[in-house]
């Protein structure tokens, strides 16, 4: 038996009744619409802006490389096409990217509002938690975050420095005379030594110089494939740089649950004053102490990364403009010679305190670079709820980027913004952050460790510019991608000076 077609023209019945009652359901059809455009939709709208294709949206644009210090393409493009705040898809979420002044107050200084309801809270791709670590001082909000940052504070923030501060001169001393001695160097890689070996011999006493220790190699080895894989697409195959990243953090939280274990069974004696090892175990001991392994051992992995990557790269840029700069160069250099006259006589031979926050034009050029560098891309924060900003609907759960560098380089902010200008900073703050200069983030966000990456920089340069000279060789030019990256490194040679040289000196000849 065949079946029956109820369209065919043998049925004309059915068809007619058909055709009279498609009328009545589609303007049904158009009302429900109508309806709900009308009523249940809100009145504000999202920004405008293009999602680009399925999923990956317009994530191979974002990161697409380029050389300029001047905003990136991917965000200057549609800052012209749509505006100031425009919406996007980036690694498979919806991002509402923001260029505008007062929602990126909004979106950093009011994780919470007046209620003490929470707005935005911060956010990290799945693939960046992963690589950090879900128990990480990023990790944490409200109470929990100010604990841990606190904790942080202990150990590298202003009053911990003070005591520091011989130590950082110490071992900044010895490794730019081991600088000297060679052809030329990687400033990027060996100023991340320097600094990472440090931070290291601080936390866990560990002398990082040392490289018959197997065990120093090993750590060594562990952040070294760690930091090749940081910026890569999450690809969890053996080969690829995500999974020698994952497996470079793998093999060093390994070390350091191995170094506190040890230190547990036979507490650390030896040395008069506790490393940041002990400090966390005997915080961990308290009575009622929130800190469990967990968190102290990603706390404990953070650290020497969060000290040494953006400091490295500042190091590099700063040493980049002073070579194309030298009134900037000659005023620094005047006025570190200032410090040494001014310890004639005395038996102080290294930095003091005091001598460090005189420094007013170093850490005018800090700023100054730190400004065009703007080695973060993006600071993420995820809408807790519904957020209306400016006439336009930040959705529940949609992630919002705050972009520090449309700011940086923002012409009505700062003028003639791609040149390099210590001098702009005079009369200013110097030691904060703020609306209009985001470098360490901002709100209760603030960068912990924006102390010791200052005192870092400027006992680099007080020793760089008052007792040697340098020569750029190979690698001038930086990429994005979008964090800063030197495909060729940055190779400089560098030679001790006459130190009893005058400042007009350092402008003569070579740098």
């Amino acid at each position: 038996m065949e079946p029956i077609n109820i369209l065919s023209s043998s049925n004309s019945t059915t068809t007619t009744t058909i055709h009279y009652l498609s009328v009545p359901f589609g303007v049904l059809f158009f009302s429900i619409l109508i309806y709900y455009y009308t009523f249940t939709t809100p009145r504000t709208k999202l920004p405008p802006g293009s999602m680009g294709l399925p999923i990956i949206g317009e994530t191979l644009q974002f990161f697409a490389p380029y050389t300029s210090d001047d905003i990136s393409p991917f965000i200057s493009k549609r800052v012209q096409r749509y505006g100031p705040v425009f919406k996007t898809r980036l690694i498979g979420k919806p991002v509402i990217v923001s260029t505008d002044v007062d929602v990126n107050r909004l979106v950093l200084n009011q994780e919470r509002d007046g209620r003490e309801e929470m707005l935005f809270k911060p956010w990290y791709s799945d693939s960046f938690n992963e690589i950090m670590g879900n128990d990480s001082l990023l990790a944490f909000e409200g109470s929990a975050h100010k604990y841990m940052r606190n904790l942080v504070l202990e150990g590298f923030g202003p009053e911990r420095l003070k005591t520091l501060l011989a130590d950082v001169e110490r071992h900044t001393v010895r490794h730019i005379h081991s600088w000297s001695l060679k052809p030329s160097i990687d400033l990027k890689e060996a100023a991340s030594t320097m600094i990472h070996s440090f931070t290291v011999e601080k936390v866990f006493s560990m002398n990082t110089d040392d490289d018959t220790e197997p065990l120093v190699r090993e750590f060594k080895r562990c952040y070294d494939d760690f930091l090749h894989g940081l910026i890569s697409f999450p690809i969890y195959i053996p080969g690829t740089s995500y999974w020698k990243c994952m497996k470079g953090r793998k093999g060093a939280l390994n070390i350091i649950k191995r170094l506190m274990d040890q230190r547990r069974e036979s507490p650390h004696e030896e040395f008069k004053e506790r490393d940041y090892l002990d400090f966390m175990i005997a915080e961990m001991k308290k009575d009622g102490s929130p800190l469990t392994e967990k968190v102290a051992i990603d706390l404990l992995f953070l650290l020497p990364f969060a000290t040494f990557e953006s400091t490295s790269s500042t190091i590099v840029t700063a040493c980049h403009y002073l070579s194309k700069h030298p009134a900037a160069l000659q005023e620094l250099t005047r006025e570190h010679e200032a410090i040494l006259r001014g310890r004639e006589g005395s038996e102080s031979g290294g930095i003091s305190w005091k001598e460090y926050k005189s420094m007013t034009f170093t850490h005018m050029v800090i700023n100054e670079t730190l400004r065009l560098t703007n080695i973060v891309p993006g600071i993420f924060r995820k809408a807790v709820k519904d957020v209306e900003v400016n006439g336009y609907l930040i959705p529940a759960g949609w992630t919002v980027m705050v972009y520090p560098a449309s700011v940086h380089l923002n012409p009505k902010v700062y003028e003639d913004p791609l040149s390099f200008n210590p001098w702009r900073w005079k009369g200013q703050q110097l030691h904060s952050g703020s609306q209009n200069f985001m470098v360490f983030g901002g709100g209760v966000r603030l960068c912990a460790g924006a102390d010791f990456v200052k005192v870092q920089l400027a006992i680099i340069f007080h020793h760089i510019v008052t007792k040697y000279r340098w020569d750029v060789i190979k690698g001038k030019e930086a990429v994005r991608y979008p964090g800063l990256i030197f495909p060729e490194g940055f190779h400089i040679n560098i030679s001790e000076k006459n130190v009893r040289g005058t400042s007009s000196e350092v402008t003569a000849g070579r740098r």
